[in-house]
């Protein structure tokens, strides 16, 4: 019996080097600027509520992002573009719940574990997965985690700037 994930016969002849679509890329990129929105909400809103909402969205976009990012792991373990083991199945639903626990700690707290979880996703993805993915995608995905990663942790010291834990 073949492997289906290292078994190309079943999947399309472009998967491995198939570029990713420019919608694709530009649902991407304009998918980080609620990130920016929340960092520009939480440094500059003009009273306490705005600001508490701004870390609010931050939080809660940043989990269903999270939750997204987990899901095409997922995705692709039923379509047996990846393994079906154990391990892999767990790392696709562990970021789902980080951002969970994110939304519970709430404040600095749960932007922090976000930055920290899409971090990790990222170095999973790259070191782990690496060489089942097709490469446009995982630069996309680097380019992608790295904003996130870098507009939360501004989040985070704006917030603390701002008063709000």
């Amino acid at each position: 019996m073949t492997d289906p994930v290292t078994d190309n016969s079943r999947a399309p002849p472009s998967w491995r080097v198939a570029p990713v679509s420019p919608r694709s890329q530009w649902t991407g990129y304009l998918g980080v600027l609620p990130f920016a929105a929340a960092l520009l909400g939480v440094a500059a809103a003009p009273s306490l509520e705005l600001r508490e909402f701004a870390l609010r969205l931050g939080l809660a976009y940043g989990a269903a992002s999270l939750t997204f990012v987990g899901a095409v792991h997922f995705g692709l373990v039923i379509a047996r573009r990846l393994p079906g083991t154990f391990a892999v199945t767990l790392a696709a639903t562990l970021p789902s719940l980080a951002g969970v626990a994110a939304i519970l700690l709430g404040g600095q707290r749960g932007i922090a574990l976000l930055t920290v979880s899409f971090g990790l996703f990222w170095l999973y993805e790259s070191r782990r997965c690496g060489d089942l993915l097709p490469p446009a995608y995982l630069n996309l995905r680097r380019t992608l985690s790295l904003a996130v990663c870098a507009l939360l942790a501004l989040t985070m010291f704006a917030a603390d700037s701002s008063g709000l834990r």
